[in-house]
């Protein structure tokens, strides 16, 4: 396995943790880590339920967690692991904090903004793009929602 496939792995399965325990709190199963230099700066599952606000998605609660602790809310060089593609929201977030690089396993037909629906990270009018790596555990990704949705009918 090359090197960059094996920091995926690693990252992944923690975004991947970050959603079980955000589907063990009752939210919908979706997490986030956000790396800097190899190292993780932040990690979050959703929390849109629990703090009752609409944009506490686990990418949203990770970049503001990162930007607090590397002090700018720019966050050039980082990658960000994500279970489910983002949302316009999550995506915009992303272009505004100039997120270097997005990896996200599977992808969401629904509301998805990176390639599913829209393709805002990777716009030519935008004056910032972001490398875009898919279907990273996307099999685990899906397990997890469906799962979730499957014990709630």
């Amino acid at each position: 396995m090359p090197e960059i496939a094996k920091a995926d792995a690693e990252f992944m399965q923690a975004a991947l943790a970050e959603a079980q325990a955000a589907g063990a709190r009752g939210e919908v199963p979706i997490g986030a880590v956000l790396v800097l230099d190899n190292q993780i700066v932040a990690r979050a599952g959703n929390r849109t339920m629990g703090d009752c606000d609409p944009s506490a998605h686990a990418e949203i609660v990770a970049l503001r967690e990162a930007a607090k602790i590397i002090g700018n809310y720019r966050l050039p060089g980082t990658t960000l692991y994500v279970t489910i593609e983002p949302c316009a929201m999550c995506a915009g977030a992303m272009l505004q904090a100039r997120v270097a690089r997005l990896a996200y396993g599977a992808d969401d037909a629904k509301a998805g903004a990176v390639r599913s629906c829209f393709s805002m990270l990777d716009h030519p009018k935008l004056n910032h793009r972001v490398e875009v790596t898919s279907g990273v555990f996307a099999e685990q990704a899906v397990e997890l929602l469906q799962n979730f949705f499957a014990a709630r009918r």
